[in-house]
């Protein structure tokens, strides 16, 4: 069984000046997704230019950043807000909301294809394949920083981890590596390919939601929940499973409306 390395968190220290891993995780899934989203702008019949794609990732990354931590907050870190008034400023510490980012990116590309004159839905299923490579660098930041650790197992998928409070060590899953392979690679694979010809409208956003929703359903399971709220529903649920069940159910209902209207999509051009 493996031990894990303990990583500093820190990953550069110029006097005062601290540059995190998980801040760096941050711009590699930005400029991952910026030359992804470039790629398939370039790609012949597409209606986006680069200047589009520049346009948009600014507004995502807002989107991301500000829904994402705003997110965290009110969905998990209510009682650390009550401790510290600064605490929602305190992104470098950690604790970001994929859930709250999903919002995030929705409100900042809605207003983005609103001032493009270009259809939500469409913008919706442009973003689609993207955020998958970011979510993998987001998990490892995650797992750089020793946080969102899996139940205690005695299976070689374990790690020995050791409890900076405590000193002693247990074998833990490492959930965070879990999801950064479904949540992230597995993800932006399918999506990338499923989207590499026009789908009918509807058909990669609610592909990604269903796909993201049960990798997120399915990991809880075996990830140990936030401590300041822990398990709901006589210990089985979690609050990630509670915010991923609708975005299951949409993820449905939009491949149902996809299958049945068979609409063009708008981020090619007809004919």
């Amino acid at each position: 069984m493996l031990r894990y390395p303990h990583i500093d968190p820190v990953a550069v220290r110029l006097g005062p000046l601290k540059i995190h891993w998980y801040g760096i995780m941050y711009l590699l899934g930005f400029a991952a997704a910026w030359w992804l989203a470039r790629r398939r702008a370039a790609r012949p019949g597409s209606t986006w230019t680069a200047a589009d794609v520049d346009d948009y990732l600014f507004n995502a990354m807002l989107g991301v950043i500000l829904g994402g931590r705003i997110g965290y907050v009110l969905f998990y870190g209510l009682s650390m807000w009550r401790g510290d008034p600064w605490y929602p400023l305190k992104i470098w510490d950690g604790g970001m909301s994929f859930h709250g980012g999903l919002v995030g990116v929705l409100v900042a590309v809605a207003i983005f294809a609103w001032r493009r004159g270009r259809r939500v839905w469409d913008v919706f299923d442009f973003t689609a394949p993207l955020p998958g490579i970011g979510l993998f660098f987001g998990r490892i930041g995650n797992f750089i920083n020793g946080e969102l650790w899996g139940r205690p197992t005695d299976s070689p998928f374990g790690m020995l981890v050791e409890d900076p409070l405590t000193g002693q060590v247990s074998a833990r899953l490492p959930t965070q590596l879990f999801e950064a392979t479904f949540e992230g690679l597995v993800l932006f694979a399918v999506l990338w390919w499923f989207t590499s010809r026009p789908r009918p409208r509807y058909a990669p956003s609610g592909l990604f939601l269903i796909m993201y929703s049960l990798a997120r359903i399915g990991v809880e399971f075996i990830r140990v929940p936030d401590v300041q709220l822990g398990y709901f529903a006589d210990g089985w649920l979690t609050m990630g499973q509670i915010l991923s069940f609708p975005m299951l159910l949409a993820g449905i209902v939009l491949c149902v409306l996809a299958a049945r209207q068979r609409a063009p999509s708008g981020n090619y051009a007809s004919g």
